[in-house]
């Protein structure tokens, strides 16, 4: 395999991907306008039309906020296997791993940002709606205590609907096992950065992806434990429009800063900078 191909396997990219991006055009699902795939990804995946946030793949993500081929994924063999003999479940996964291009639904491993060293892990979308199972907790616990085995801090993309329900009892552990490695990663002295993207709910948002020691978050991000539908129906009245939106959110004091797309490489940067990192 020659080195450009070598380079769009490790990156998930299809071969050809300069050509499809030349000719491949979606609709932004918002205002409706016919959109080249070549000014969206130009655009960092935002509609140049109408500002809205489009998904982004995990890997595609971590491309975006750190340095060109710095990136080494940690524990890539790890996958999902139908532990409690749920019904249909290893169709599901079969088609999620389909879909996403990914083994599972999230990313980790070491990269830098402007030449600042740190592990990142990116939640994927694509994968079961970013859901959390007992590999995904597994990964990313992993990827805690090689942090603080060698002093590095974490960044951490979230985009979940919250725990995989056909992992039962097996993915909410995960909620417990990841804080504790998130806690010892603290408690040595090191720094924790998450950025919340559209969605992060449920068990995901009730343990890692509100424990950082700086929180970001995308604009119009959906942050939230339940969602705005249980609620109304529990409190039998309606919601604000903003409820559980990013500008909300930070309204309320849970992150500290809203973050644009094109902007957050250099955020982070300066954070690490700032950090002495």
């Amino acid at each position: 395999m020659d080195l450009k191909k070598l380079f769009l396997k490790a990156n998930n990219e299809p071969e050809g991907v300069n050509s499809f991006l030349r000719t491949r055009y979606v609709n932004c699902r918002d205002c409706g306008k016919k959109l080249s795939v070549a000014r969206v990804r130009k655009n960092h995946f935002v509609c140049p039309e109408c500002g809205r946030y489009m998904t982004v793949r995990a890997r595609r993500r971590i491309l975006m906020l750190t340095d060109k081929r710095s990136f080494t994924e940690l524990d890539r063999e790890l996958e999902s296997h139908n532990i409690l003999g749920f019904p249909e479940y290893e169709a599901k996964l079969a088609a999620a791993q389909e879909k996403s291009r990914e083994r599972e639904g999230v990313v980790c491993g070491t990269a830098t940002v402007d030449g600042h060293r740190c592990c990142i892990f990116a939640m994927d979308a694509n994968f079961m709606m970013g859901s959390m199972g007992s590999v995904v907790g597994e990964k990313i616990t992993r990827l805690f205590e090689y942090a603080t085995g060698r002093g590095l801090p974490v960044i951490g993309v979230t985009v979940s609907g919250g725990a995989r329900m056909q992992e039962g009892m097996y993915s909410l552990l995960q909620m417990s096992k990841v804080s504790a490695a998130v806690r010892r990663h603290s408690n040595a002295g090191n720094l924790y950065i998450v950025l919340l993207t559209d969605p992060t709910t449920g068990g995901v948002d009730a343990s890692f992806a509100m424990q950082g020691d700086i929180t970001l978050a995308e604009p119009g991000a959906r942050i939230g434990f339940a969602g705005p539908r249980v609620i109304e129906k529990s409190l039998k009245q309606a919601l604000p429009k903003d409820f559980q939106r990013a500008e909300r959110v930070l309204s309320c004091g849970f992150i500290d800063a809203i973050v644009p797309r094109n902007e957050q490489k250099g955020y982070l940067a300066k954070i690490l900078e700032l950090h002495g990192l």
